[in-house]
């Protein structure tokens, strides 16, 4: 349902990008993504280096001053992000204009304020209210993230009240170092703030349209918010425009049961038809890249707007208004229609009153609340890494990237029904109080039309029951038989495996040939090295010698080399699915041998030291530097497993030649879906 809005007045401006187009479609001219900076003065740069210095020797000694006051020593992110933004800007070139050496100045200063303040055992800026810019150690890879916040004047914290909270997602913006995200933060609150709401800004590790670490950016300082002020988890927005518009739509569909409303604004909310009609991008995508464009192709998850209201919008005269209507398409495809505002005459920004009227609307959304207990429930998902809808998780699917459907419904004071597709697992759980289910009376579960005996309605008003599908059918099922299978945070593709805690595992020993040790170096430097730049940390790099089991148990191991050069990599071959044949002198892959110097096994896998956690050989993120110049395009460029060519030469595009590829099966077996 598109509402036109016929006030004329002048349009708000949206967040300063560089504009992407049809000249960033040439692989051979690919820009840097983010651009060089300024020559710094040698008086500026000398000023700022010693200053960031000096900040990091009493952020060192604050924090030994601090270990046995854990309450302060949580607070020291809070000093290490003013730190941290001033130190990358000088290391890596990323002063962009010459304003930015002032705030940078400021930056220091408040880094020494704060600092000063925790030393004596106060911190203000956790109570304050207004702009508050903050920060958390992220579990990835121990890199501290900023945040900023704006705390509604109501907001005290010696008061039981708790509050709304918006995240907003920021737009494109290539020049975004972390000097330029806490000067804004500082500054802005941002195009909305709600009434006795808190507002939350990401700043979504840069400018990656919060995929992969920039989505779980999103949860980690969303629990860190949660740990200091009083958030009312049922009333949560995700809100957004441009970049953070398409952000706004991945949210919404992925993680449908969180929110009591979505707002996105503008953006793109899939791949193919957004480059071709954005970016004028003529595309020619391998045929597992056509099955990855299924993880962020919001138009392939619709359905799941069931559970979560969403209000769109689009200036009359933006380009981009195409996400939101190939979403109203989509939608209407599973009997739904879109909210969809449109700012009159308005390009890509916000029309003053489209903006007070989706305030209307998601304020009385939010007031409401989301829905905690549906009686309906109607999810899809493609991957096992967005499993949970509401009272619904799908433990397991028939295939991979193949689309899986549960439509489940309480039909009756003891009854559950659900229809499903391609699942071959499944779990229904309702938390303490919110079951509606007779206690007395045990469940019936009727799936695919043959019911199932259930577990029994607890006394606390709670209720799991798993379900498995044999050869007869479905089944009451344990909560988890222990084989190896794709599962929850273990299914892939490569590019999953940097969504949590990774080492980087660097071999020290002779390698099998130099060829391809160069091609092993070359990569795992530019694996470091475009981590920070994409993703703004810093890899965790340690020698294959250096590894501990701590190490094995908690991060997924990212390894480089071969079983000769990767001490690691010798240990679990014989439980991997590749092989190096010594006397063909290549690699075997299943039953298949790429004989020859010059090949090397790319693959994501259980690690068999610890099958908690993934093991990565020779491949860090999968898109490259032609992706960078639009969003829409930096999505996973390779399946679970590849072999690559390193007589090829890495382009943009490719690390090495790809000679084939393929996604696992679900038992994480060579299946026949390569081609």
């Amino acid at each position: 349902m598109k509402i036109p809005l016929g006030i004329p007045a002048l349009a708000l401006a949206a967040c300063a990008a560089l504009a992407d187009g049809p000249q960033d479609n040439v692989a051979d001219k690919v820009r840097p993504v983010p651009p060089p900076g300024i020559q710094l003065s040698a008086d500026d740069h000398q000023e700022l280096s010693a200053g960031a210095e000096a900040l990091g020797r009493e952020i060192d000694a604050l924090r030994g001053a601090l270990e046995k006051k854990p309450a302060l020593l949580e607070l020291l992110p809070d000093v290490q992000i003013y730190h941290n933004a001033v130190r990358y800007a000088l290391k890596y070139n990323e002063f962009f204009k010459p304003p930015e050496i002032l705030v940078a100045r400021k930056l220091l200063q408040q880094g020494r304020e704060r600092a000063k303040l925790l030393r004596a055992g106060k911190a203000p800026w956790a109570t304050a209210t207004g702009l508050v810019a903050r920060g958390y150690v992220s579990r990835i890879d121990g890199s501290v993230q900023p945040y900023g916040l704006v705390v509604p004047a109501t907001y005290r914290p010696d008061t039981p009240f708790r509050h709304r909270l918006d995240v907003w997602y920021h737009g494109r913006g290539e020049t975004l170092s972390e000097v330029n995200f806490l000067n804004e933060r500082q500054k802005s609150p941002g195009p909305f703030t709600p009434a006795n709401a808190f507002v939350l800004h990401p700043y979504g590790r840069y400018s990656n349209a919060n995929h992969f670490a920039g989505e779980m950016d999103t949860f980690e300082a969303l629990d860190q918010v949660r740990r200091h002020y009083p958030i009312d988890d049922n009333r949560l927005v995700v809100r957004g425009f441009s970049m953070g518009g398409a952000a706004c739509w991945n949210f919404a569909v992925h993680y449908s049961g969180l929110w009591a409303a979505a707002a996105p604004g503008a953006g793109f909310s899939e791949t193919p038809d957004f480059l071709r009609v954005f970016q004028k991008e003529k595309l020619a995508p391998t045929w597992y890249e056509k099955k990855l464009w299924h993880l962020y192709d919001c138009t392939d998850w619709a359905v799941n707007l069931t559970n979560c209201p969403t209000v769109a919008y689009s200036g009359e005269k933006d380009t981009q208004k195409q996400a939101a209507d190939v979403m109203a398409r989509a939608l209407a495809a599973e009997g739904m229609t879109l909210v969809h505002i449109i700012g009159p005459g308005t390009g890509h920004s916000y029309h003053p009153a489209a903006r007070a009227e989706i305030n209307r609307r998601i304020d009385a959304l939010a007031a409401r609340g989301r829905d905690l207990l549906p009686k309906r429930v109607r999810f899809t998902t493609w991957t096992l890494r967005y499993n949970r809808m509401q009272w619904v998780t799908v433990d397991g699917l028939g295939q991979h990237w193949e689309r899986a459907r549960v439509d489940a419904e309480i039909t009756g004071p003891s009854t559950v029904k659900a229809a499903t597709q391609n699942v071959t697992a499944l779990t229904l759980s309702m938390a303490p109080g919110l079951c509606p289910l007779d206690p007395t009376r045990r469940p019936k579960v009727v799936l695919d039309g043959r019911e199932v005996e259930a577990a029994p309605v607890m006394s606390d008003r709670s209720w799991v029951a798993h379900f498995r599908k044999g050869a007869q059918g479905w089944e009451a099922a344990s909560a988890d038989d222990g084989t190896l299978r794709k599962r929850h945070g273990l299914q892939g593709p490569i590019d999953d495996a940097f969504m949590d805690r990774f080492l980087m595992v660097r071999p020290t020993g002779q390698p099998l040939n130099e060829k391809v040790s160069r091609w092993v170096k070359a990569e795992m430097a530019h694996a470091v090295e475009h981590w920070r730049r994409q993703f703004r940390g810093e890899a965790r790099v340690k020698d294959d010698t250096e590894v501990t089991e701590a190490d094995i148990a908690d991060s997924n191991l990212v390894l480089w080399g071969d079983f000769r050069s990767n001490k690691l990599l010798a240990k679990i071959l014989r439980k991997a699915p590749i092989a190096w044949d010594w006397h063909a002198q290549g690699v075997r892959f299943g039953p298949k041998l790429f004989q020859g110097d010059h090949y090397v096994p790319v693959l994501i896998y259980p690690n068999p030291l610890n099958p908690k956690r993934y093991v990565v050989l020779n491949s860090g993120f999968t898109f490259r530097e032609y992706d960078y110049l639009n969003n829409a395009r930096q999505v996973p460029k390779l399946p679970d497993w590849a072999v690559l060519d390193v007589d090829v030469p890495a382009t943009p595009r490719r690390p090495a030649g790809i000679v084939t590829a393929g996604f696992f099966n679900e038992r994480w077996e060579m299946a026949v879906t390569s081609q």
